[in-house]
């Protein structure tokens, strides 16, 4: 495949962004995607459907002050892109002369996969649906339902702006998920497994997929002995990987700097106080490997980094995207993503984690009396002004006497993301990350990472169903 610098040379981008800046806007940047996408879903034995789509197109951003002009179009011939380029410049009225752009770099970027999922034939990926579904069938005759859903998508982009970026990065992200339902006496309970990562075909030579079938069969047949979940406040334990979400929703959000200066942040005008417990460290890293949520280089052309937002307690700094990092003088954490060449960038997450601890995992189980043990969080409501949020817990036990027991029918976690930093107790050595997800902000959706060791927050409600 040509690199997007060849579908539009450097020499039309100049021109672009410089007829841009021609009414009096102060800056301008040109975003150029090129979008595969491919999923295949398994149900009830066969494939039920096979999908695939292809964007492509630019979007056409120009800044006067504090006012932003955008446009996009599918049409990217010179006369599609200076229709978009005056569309956008529209907010400036002031008036000017062209002037030349010079860019630096070369707008080229090698993929990220080994084995491009696009040179993968379909029969090969629906022989991998089946021998997922066969794998969860097989655990228990008590799983009575199976979807198992693939996807995979390729996203080339090519950004460039009038301070001379010109860069370019190719993704390519893999996944795959399966969906038990194991039917009892008390009825129909689900377990979920998902693999996903920034790579190519070459996630299914790396990790066991029936392995995976079986471990969501089995988190379904061991749900069918679940008891209603308590009621009340109570110590919980959240498993390694399985609560990232909670501080993604919960806390992440709040140190975006958009929102901070909003005001729609509990976290606003509190740099440098005190807002966890001092065990606490919060990442945000797109850099992190092959995880969910990395990128090369944010979607303003910005190289990811390693952010630390809480370091041992202390609330250090926020995440920033490129204008809002200009206007505040200080260098931009690359942080500025958007869905598609259609939406204007925010200030997103990439990877999202509280650091590991030194507790061993054991540890903090025996060392509680009585609780809740959270192995899965699932989707939830978070108020970011506030802190307040509500997640389902998709896989819980009762903790007795220090140790794991029965399971637990779904119920929800309640309660307040500042004051969960604070109330966490302790925290162990066990770093994972979760399930690969998407972030959804204003409309728009990213995909994102999320982790954590297995920690212990003090109290939290849970809104269950037992007397």
């Amino acid at each position: 495949m040509k690199p997007l610098s060849s579908l539009l040379d450097r020499e039309l981008i100049q021109e672009t962004l410089a007829e841009a800046i021609s009414n009096g806007g102060e800056w301008a940047e040109v975003f150029v995607e090129d979008r595969q996408n491919a999923s295949a879903d398994f149900d009830e034995g066969r494939v039920e459907a096979m999908v695939s789509s292809r964007d492509l197109g630019a979007g056409i951003r120009v800044t006067v002050g504090e006012v932003t002009g955008f446009a996009h179009t599918s049409d990217l011939t010179r006369g599609g892109l200076s229709e978009a380029a005056q569309a956008a410049a529209a907010v400036a009225k002031g008036g000017g002369q062209v002037k030349p752009v010079a860019l630096n770099g070369d707008g080229v970027a090698e993929s990220n996969a080994r084995i491009l999922p696009e040179t993968i034939s379909k029969t090969r990926k629906v022989e991998l649906l089946e021998q997922t579904n066969s794998a969860a069938r097989a655990e228990n005759p008590a799983i009575t339902q199976v979807n198992v859903r693939y996807s995979e998508g390729r996203r080339r982009v090519l950004i460039a702006n009038s301070e001379g970026l010109f860069n370019a990065d190719d993704q390519t992200r893999t996944l795959l998920s399966v969906n038990c339902v194991a039917t009892g006496d008390q009825g129909l309970q689900t377990g979920r497994e998902t693999v996903g990562y920034t790579v190519g075909f070459e996630l299914f030579e790396d990790h066991d997929i029936e392995a995976m079938a079986r471990r969501a069969a089995g988190r379904a047949i061991t749900k069918l002995a679940a008891r209603p979940a308590p009621s009340g406040q109570l110590p919980v334990v959240i498993e390694r990987g399985g609560g990232g979400v909670l501080f993604h929703e919960a806390c992440g959000h709040g140190l975006e700097a958009d929102l901070v200066n909003k005001g729609a942040s509990v976290f606003r005008d509190r740099l440098g106080e005190l807002v966890a417990a001092p065990s606490v460290t919060l990442v945000d890293d797109g850099t992190m490997g092959v995880e969910w949520g990395t990128i090369a280089i944010d979607d303003e052309g910005c190289p990811t980094q390693r952010n630390v937002l809480i370091e041992d307690g202390v609330l250090t700094d926020y995440m920033w995207d490129h204008l809002r990092s200009r206007a505040a003088g200080r260098p931009a954490s690359g942080n500025g993503r958007r869905q598609s060449y259609q939406h204007l960038p925010m200030v997103r997450m990439t990877n999202t984690f509280v650091t590991n601890g030194d507790a061993e995992p054991r540890d903090i189980i025996a060392d509680t009396k009585n609780g809740v043990y959270v192995a899965q969080l699932g989707g939830g409501q978070v108020n970011t002004a506030t802190g307040d949020f509500v997640f389902g817990m998709t896989e819980a036990y009762l903790i007795e006497n220090g140790e794991i027991t029965a399971p637990l029918r779904e119920g929800n976690l309640i309660g307040n993301g500042p004051e969960v930093l604070q109330n966490i107790e302790v925290i162990g050595n066990d770093f994972a990350m979760g399930s690969p997800g998407t972030c959804g902000k204003d409309g728009q959706g990213v995909p994102v990472g999320d982790g954590q060791p297995t920690l212990r927050v003090g109290a939290l409600t849970i809104g269950g169903t037992a007397s």
